[in-house]
């Protein structure tokens, strides 16, 4: 299959909806100016931490709709984004150590997962007007519940932090770490400044290289500084893509 015939950026922003519009604001437009326009993908939640109910938020719809008529990309990105499951052993590990409480996929049964994927797809679809580009789970974390839920769900895409697949077929599209930024703790901005730095001369050879921000990343100049850099350094090298790209031209269909 031909989908690394060229080098491609893929971007995107983590945790759209209303409880962030200032920061997603404040992202795309440092972003945009970077790339030349609107060349990311959004990651919208449907209800964050069920404070911010997109179905409750006409005006925020409207701006989802306005951003994917820009053709900005669209993914579901969890429901809640927060994790209410009680994990056991490497789940439990993994739930504590690699996300602040918000790896809500991870211990979801395939019933509950489907449900929530279902709900999200509905809601994000009926915002924008046409179908999501794919689902990301929150943290890039997926348990075995999720993982079958989603083969069923009718999405294009899925990623997680080491590789983007077909989310019908499991086929693997592209692999690689996503460089990204960790505002909640001095030592977790510093790693991530760090690795930023390196992959910055180091992730230049991979076909597929993907940055992602999150909403906090705004209230950290330091983080700012280094994901402006980052996106320099990658686009200097390599034109920003859409993750559809890598279904080679297919759209998603619902």
């Amino acid at each position: 299959m031909a989908h690394h015939r060229k080098k491609l950026l893929l971007a995107s922003i983590h945790d759209v909806g209303p409880r962030f519009e200032s920061e997603v604001d404040r992202l795309a437009e440092l972003i945009g100016g970077v790339l030349g326009g609107p060349k990311f993908a959004m990651l919208v939640v449907p209800d964050h931490w069920g404070l911010a109910p997109l179905g409750e938020a006409a005006a925020f719809r409207a701006r989802l709709r306005g951003w994917a008529d820009q053709g900005i990309e669209m993914f579901v990105h969890g429901w809640f984004h927060k994790d209410l499951a009680d994990h056991t052993g490497l789940a439990n590990f993994k739930a504590r150590h690699m996300t602040a409480g918000e790896g809500e996929f991870l211990g979801l049964g395939e019933a509950e997962a489907a449900r929530r994927m279902a709900d999200g797809k509905a809601l994000v679809e009926d915002a924008i007007g046409r179908p999501a580009a794919g689902f990301v789970a929150p943290a890039w974390l997926y348990g075995q519940g999720a993982l079958a839920a989603l083969r069923q769900a009718g999405f294009a895409l899925a990623e997680d932090h080491m590789r983007v697949w077909n989310a019908r077929t499991g086929e693997t599209l592209a692999r690689g770490p996503v460089v990204t930024w960790a505002s909640r703790s001095r030592g977790r901005q510093l790693s991530s400044l760090a690795v930023a730095a390196l992959a910055r001369g180091a992730f230049h050879p991979l076909p597929v290289a993907r940055i992602a921000v999150h909403p906090g990343d705004t209230g950290v100049p330091a983080l700012i500084g280094s994901i402006t850099r980052t996106f320099a350094s990658f686009a200097r090298r390599r034109p920003a893509g859409r993750y559809a790209d890598l279904l080679g031209g297919q759209t998603a269909v619902t």
